[in-house]
């Protein structure tokens, strides 16, 4: 029975990760659109981790892109 929930709380987790990665690139371009004073630099680098997020949630690694969609946020300051 201990098992049988251990697995159901974990993929239930899975999947709100899975849910979460849509909503984080979406934040991510939004702000992109509006941001007007961020380096070229960090504009190739959010918008390659944006990339990098994407590849990694239709893989089905949701982990590894919320931990890009994460640093891109960083960068663009949301």
């Amino acid at each position: 029975m201990k098992n049988l929930l251990m697995v159901l709380m974990f993929s239930a987790s899975s999947l709100a990760f899975a849910h979460n990665c849509p909503n984080e690139m979406a934040a991510i371009d939004a702000k992109l659109k509006a941001s007007k004073d961020l380096s070229a630099e960090n504009m190739t680098k959010v918008k390659s981790l944006r990339a990098e997020g994407e590849k990694f949630h239709k893989a089905g690694k949701h982990g590894e892109s919320m931990q890009s969609l994460q640093e891109a946020k960083k960068l663009l300051g949301i």
